[in-house]
Order: structure tokens, then sequence, then C-alpha cells
């Protein structure tokens, strides 16, 4: 994992350690990190998160928001979200959370029976304008949630950002899905033009009816048509979903 990030460390020294932390509640930087278990060893890369990295990202200001994995039994991956209220304080503090002997010890405890990450890989994000402020944490029990990611037509983030501002949201609402986080992008080479957003549930076969039902709905089909007329296309290339049951040690669940 050392490798992964010995980029982002090197950077570290262009940044003050001296620098404020802005004032107000919220972080404003996010990372999502897809780890990818070797075969057959996610039970023990999930305990490296639950017994390690959740204390040693307290002690170095990291804000864990939510640890998964995907619903499918066959899909060995962790995604995390965490956030920081800056780029400057995601240098600093990753630097000092890689550099701690107990992470490092946790690392060489929970690797006897062999390497367990296979690779990972990651995203920074910022909220948009349209995020949810405030959600439920803790959602009725059984819950689901779902990654969704949009890779917007070359030119076209604007229009897919201003066509859930002012119409998706509410009609995922309409049909009992729960909005979350909303991000964009950011921090990449080359640029990305990409949305990324979670929802929840109350079960999976629940989303995928609720996304059936929003489909067919006619404002809906209006609302899509408009927008495409009005930007000369469609305002996607790809979309990705993947459904995700919270870990036992995740803040949301």
């Amino acid at each position: 994992m050392g490798m992964v990030y010995s980029f982002f460390l090197c950077l570290s020294s262009l940044f003050s350690s001296n620098e404020q932390e802005p004032k107000g509640p919220e972080p404003r930087y996010y990372e999502i990190q897809i780890h990818q278990a070797e075969p057959g060893r996610l039970k023990y890369l999930q305990n490296r998160y639950r017994q390690f990295a959740i204390p040693l990202y307290r002690k170095h200001n990291i804000q864990v928001e939510g640890f998964w994995s995907p619903v499918d039994p066959k899909d060995e991956r962790i995604v995390s979200v965490l956030s920081y209220y800056s780029q400057a304080s995601w240098l600093r503090s990753t630097k000092d959370f890689l550099r701690d002997p107990k992470w490092k010890k946790g690392i060489e405890d929970s690797e006897s029976v062999g390497r367990l990450e296979a690779r990972s890989d990651k995203s920074f994000m910022r909220l948009t304008d349209f995020s949810a402020a405030k959600f439920p944490r803790n959602g009725t029990k059984g819950r689901v949630f779902e990654l969704r990611t949009y890779y917007a037509t070359p030119g076209k983030l604007p229009n897919l950002l201003d066509r859930f501002r002012n119409h998706t949201r509410k009609l995922f609402e309409k049909y009992g899905m729960t909005n979350l986080w909303y991000w964009t992008v950011v921090d990449a080479y080359p640029a990305q033009e990409t949305l990324i957003y979670m929802l929840s549930h109350p079960s999976q076969e629940a989303g995928l009816k609720a996304f059936t039902d929003f489909r067919n709905d006619p404002e809906w089909i209006k609302v899509r048509k408009d927008s495409e007329d009005k930007a000369g296309g469609s305002l996607t290339v790809k979309v990705e979903s993947l459904y995700l049951k919270p870990l036992d040690f995740s803040p949301i669940k």
C-alpha cells in the first residue's frame, strides 16, 4: 500500500504543517478507496481495517464516512469513503498514518496468512452543491447502499449536474430512494468528468424495482429527452452501479 501513496506523500512537502483547518463541521475533500482482496482473503483484509486502521484514522484526523463490501459474495472488495478538510489535510494525515509504527505492525501481523490485498484504487472528490447536507446514518435494518458512477460525455458534465440538481434527485425520492452523497472527481490526471453518488434502499430488490419504475416515469422520460436535446446528445457515455452492504465497523449503516 505504501507504493500506492508514495507519489502523493512526496507532495506533502509543498504544504505547510502549520496550515489552519477551515472552520465548520463538514470536511470538504473526500477520498473513495476500493480495495481488491486476494482470493479467499477478504475477511482478513476486513479485519485489518477493523482492528488497526479505524483507531489510527481517528488518531490522524481522518474522518471515516463508511466501509462496505459488495452484496455479491463473489465480489471480494472493500469500498471505503474517507474525508478531510482540504487536500493539504489529506496529504498530512495520510503521510502520518502510513508512517505510524502501529499501522506498519498491523500490516505485518495481518499478513501472517499471506498477502491480503491484490490492488487498491482511489478517487478524490468534492461534494456537489446539491448533495444532501444531512441524512440518516442509521437506517432501517438490512438496508443496502448503491454506489453509482456516471462518466459524462466530454463537455457535458455541467448539463448532467444540472439535471440531477433540478430533476433526478426529486424523482429518486418519489420512488423511495434515499439520496446520500453526490460528488465530482477532482485532482485526477487527466481530468475526469465524472459524477459519483450514493443512494440507500431497503433492499437490493427494492432498489432494482425503484430504478425500473423511475426509468418508466413519464416525467423522467420528458426530462431526459429535453436535457439531451438541449445538450445535443446523451449526457453520459457509461454508468456503473454497485450494491453494497455496510461492514460492522462502518459509521453509516
